[in-house]
């Protein structure tokens, strides 16, 4: 066991000293943390930019009733100054573009936006549903007035319901809380993709060691003084705490570039962030939450079991990726170069890649009988088992799944060992899987 931990430590500070290992931790954070700055700087930019827009209306019925916002404002204009800015919009700085509403609007339903730049889609959608929704009260009306039923659109607007819909959890001890699909879905989602992702890729990497030793002859000399269970053992944990060493970078220097981005582009004054959001609101398609809704969203958050996430995520990724990586280990042992490893891995990733297909399904409806079976099977219930807990599934479940997903590691690492302590010391040829299934005899 001495030899193991040295050979842990070796694949460990190797691999942490590398410049690729130190670039791509200190790059993926500073690069997420840029994507959100840079985005929540173009929210600012077009929240806070005023435009002004000519109205040419020939139907002389919409200009007047088109409302602006903070930062929109419409001007209504004659057929005169239309033609001056159709011809030299470019030379003058009064107006950002030109609304025209042609006479045959309520046949054709056509509008159009003259702009020397591309109008911004907020702008565009904001215009459109005003149109749209006048454009309909005056086929109403009319359809009223017809049928001599004056008083009909304030009648039907007088039954308009909105529903607002609250989900309580019911608890076996009778206490009740708040709980949200949405969010509990999407906490799932993401803990299953990361797992996923650094099983996947932190696998490989045991593979691609594996099969560079194997190739350089490095694994002869090495397996002359180290039982090959024990250089197995060294380099997968080793290369898992790799794996777990930049995710909890990530995690920490993601989260303090997240917040000085935050701080930098946001405003500090409350009264400024309020009216930000309104003109946001105002602005885009999509509803702006209210500070009730983000109170709502903090006692949903609050309400989840955090501790028991994170363990989870922690058990379910190291077991996860110690079952793969032994598999990927054994596959890298019995190759002797990367064009027959990707042919033979494929056996290995089609679990995997199912049970990123099952994140889906099994997050719409985490308590059915798919999203059970697949949490329980092992080699899909590191991804898919993620995804439930979130829900508030049953205790039980949860360890059922940990104790068959320990059960089928250890069998996994003593079947690859017993395929790495003869395919490491092969050469020439790929072994075939009848090969592979006389070594697991011996």
């Amino acid at each position: 066991m001495n030899k193991a931990i040295l050979i842990l430590k070796r694949e460990y500070i190797t691999r942490v000293r590398k410049k690729s290992f130190i670039i791509l931790t200190l790059l993926i954070p500073i690069l997420f943390g840029g994507i959100f700055g840079f985005s929540t700087w173009l929210a600012l930019q077009d929240s806070s930019e005023e435009q002004n827009i000519a109205v040419y209306d020939e139907t002389g019925s919409f200009a007047d009733r088109l409302r602006g916002t903070e930062t929109i404002h419409f001007e209504n204009i004659n057929a005169g100054k239309f033609g001056e800015l159709h011809g030299n919009l470019a030379n003058q700085e009064e107006f950002s573009s030109v609304l025209h509403i042609p006479a045959d609007i309520l046949a054709s339903n056509k509008i159009q936006i003259l702009s020397n730049n591309q109008v911004a889609l907020s702008t565009q959608g904001f215009i459109r549903q005003q149109l749209e929704r006048l454009i309909e009260n005056d086929k109403r009306a009319v359809i009223y007035k017809e049928a001599g039923v004056a008083d009909l659109e304030d009648k039907l607007n007088a039954t308009r319901t909105s529903i607002s819909l609250s989900t309580i959890k019911l608890n076996e001890d009778g206490t009740a809380e708040k709980v949200s699909t949405e969010i509990n879905t999407i906490i799932g989602f993401v803990g299953g993709f990361i797992i996923y992702m650094m099983i996947f890729m932190y696998g490989s990497m045991v593979m691609r060691g594996v099969i560079e030793e194997k190739t350089n002859r490095i694994s002869e000399v090495l397996v002359s003084s180290v039982k090959p269970m024990e250089l197995m053992f060294g380099k997968i944990v080793g290369i898992g705490l790799v794996g777990l060493t930049q995710f909890a970078i990530w995690v920490v220097f993601g989260g303090i570039i997240m917040a000085g981005v935050k701080s930098f582009f946001m405003p500090s004054n409350p009264a400024d962030i309020q009216a930000m959001t309104q003109g946001m609101a105002q602005t885009s398609t999509m509803a702006m939450p209210t500070d009730a809704a983000a109170g709502e969203i903090s006692q949903i958050i609050s309400s989840l079991n955090i501790p028991l996430i994170i363990i989870s995520f922690l058990f379910f990724f190291i077991f996860g990726y110690l079952m793969y990586a032994s598999l990927m280990g054994a596959v890298g042992s019995a190759v002797s170069n990367d064009e027959d490893a990707q042919q033979m891995v494929s056996v290995v990733a089609i679990p995997l890649i199912l049970a990123i297909m099952m994140i889906t399904p099994v997050g719409q409806d985490p308590n059915g009988p798919l999203a059970f079976w697949t949490s329980i099977f092992p080699l899909l219930s590191p991804v898919c088992m993620m995804v439930r807990i979130p829900a508030g599934i049953p205790l039980w479940e949860i360890l059922l799944s940990a104790c068959i997903l320990i059960t089928t590691t250890i069998a996994c690492i003593w079947i690859a060992g017993k395929i790495y302590r003869t395919g490491v010391l092969m050469y020439g040829k790929k072994a075939s899987f009848k090969e592979i299934f006389k070594w697991l005899k011996r």
